[in-house]
């Protein structure tokens, strides 16, 4: 029997999603604030990459087991994915709220490890619940909401960078304090977010049938993890195609996050780390000008969904990635601040694609007894090339880009390039919005 899924209002969906706010803004940290506290507790260039290796093997890991379960799970008081949105905000809020205490390099470090983990648990049952909830008339109207609290929640992460520099002044123990003040926010965004959407959504009881065979099944420690290969060994194959693409997309924006602040140090303000005052206007300007993108982020990310509708998914996404491309290639070489804003806008409507767009791809063709599992297996498509960014990139950046960040976000742009190139040999149905008969809405 097919069970209708009721369509839902527009307040119905931004509800379910403002939960996405509190993991974004938190992202948005991560992306902006976390190399600047690395300079600021010693670090070398080349040493960045590697300390970023906490985001994407806690991806890696968390993300599809938690996906597994998730999908294995069912509670009539608490749901099958929220859950897991509490546990995983309960222990980002604790640690953005220990981070600014971090008084050396690898207390940061092992910091980062932890509040990957709390996102991650979040993240992956918030895409499984779009493709749990919505029909596939909706379906990109939800994920384009999260498209949406992406941009919104790492614009204020990045505003806080500076607003709060010029109202919390001076530095407290290792950090300066407008560090604390962007923490303590953010802790406060991301549970308070998630117990939003929580108390707002109501998720869709499986049937009897489903009930029954979440009963027989046996469960194990190791069964996550079978479970997890044996959806790789039957992953679709526009999923493998999406894979490439994501090699190089991930790979470029993980260089983009690491060298941005000092490569807008360089080419404006003509200074490096060493120089503390002056560093610290550029890690506060880069913070406003990461925050512009994550505002044409939310702009866009709703004008995208008709797009998708109307030229396909894929077209969509192989012109949001050229357009970040060339902004990536004519954002080191800008020596006027506010001419940065121009070029990051390219970036903006290209994050808001990547959001949201892709995954109206390989939806369709994904089982729904198995979305969780494959919303996880979509994320270690992301984190593979960003463990291999970590691993290699600050061979590359010695040896082959002269430690200069101003080439390593060049050298982003030309593999965005390459990844648009690829999108467009992807073979995916076409999203058609109108093949889905629906209930009325629920209030």
């Amino acid at each position: 029997m097919i069970i209708k899924k009721p369509k839902l209002s527009f307040w119905q969906i931004l509800n379910m999603n403002v939960g996405f706010f509190g993991i974004q803004y938190s992202f948005g940290l991560q992306q902006s604030a976390v190399t600047p506290i690395y300079d600021f507790l010693g670090a070398s260039p080349d040493q960045i990459p590697i300390l970023h290796l906490a985001g994407p093997v806690t991806g890696l890991l968390v993300q599809p087991i938690i996906g597994a379960l998730s999908d294995k799970t069912w509670s009539p008081k608490f749901g099958r994915r929220k859950p897991f949105f509490l546990i995983g905000a309960i222990l980002c809020s604790l640690t953005l709220l220990a981070f600014p205490f971090s008084s050396s390099l690898w207390m940061a470090a092992g910091l980062l490890w932890v509040l990957d983990a709390g996102n991650n648990t979040a993240m992956e049952p918030y895409r499984a619940l779009i493709a749990d909830k919505l029909d596939d008339e909706q379906q990109p109207l939800g994920f384009q909401m999260q498209s949406f609290f992406t941009g919104l929640g790492q614009v204020l992460a990045n505003l806080s960078l500076f607003i709060f520099p010029l109202i919390f002044i001076g530095m407290t123990g290792s950090l300066p304090t407008w560090v604390y003040a962007s923490f303590f926010l953010g802790a406060f965004c991301s549970i308070a977010s998630i117990l939003w959407s929580i108390s707002k959504t109501k998720e869709i009881p499986p049937t009897e049938e489903e009930l029954a065979k979440l009963k027989s099944e046996k469960r194990s420690v190791l069964g996550p993890l079978l479970e997890i290969f044996g959806a790789i060994k039957d992953m679709p194959k526009v999923m493998w195609q999406l894979a490439l693409v994501y090699l190089f997309q991930w790979y470029a924006l993980f260089c983009y996050w690491q060298n941005s602040s000092k490569s807008v140090a360089l080419s404006v303000w003509n200074a490096t780390p060493e120089n503390t005052e002056a560093y610290s206007e550029a890690v506060s300007w880069t913070g406003l000008v990461n925050g512009w993108y994550n505002v044409v982020t939310f702009l866009v990310a709703f004008a995208l969904v008709g797009f998708a509708k109307k030229y396909s998914a894929k077209k969509v996404h192989a012109f949001c990635l050229l357009i970040a491309a060339i902004g990536f290639l004519a954002f080191p070489h800008i020596e006027n601040k506010n001419l940065l804003f121009f070029a990051i806008t390219g970036f903006g409507i290209g994050w808001a694609s990547m959001m949201g767009i892709p995954y109206l791809m390989v939806v369709s063709e994904i089982p729904k007894e198995r979305y969780g599992v494959y919303m996880g297996i979509i994320n270690m498509m992301i984190v593979v090339p960003m463990i291999f960014q970590t691993l290699t990139f600050g061979f590359v950046l010695k040896y082959f880009l002269n430690n200069d960040p101003r080439q390593a976000i060049t050298f982003a742009g030309v593999l965005l390039i390459i990844s648009a190139i690829l999108t467009l040999f992807i073979k995916s149905k076409k999203f058609k919005g109108d093949n889905t008969t629906v209930a009325p809405a629920v209030h």
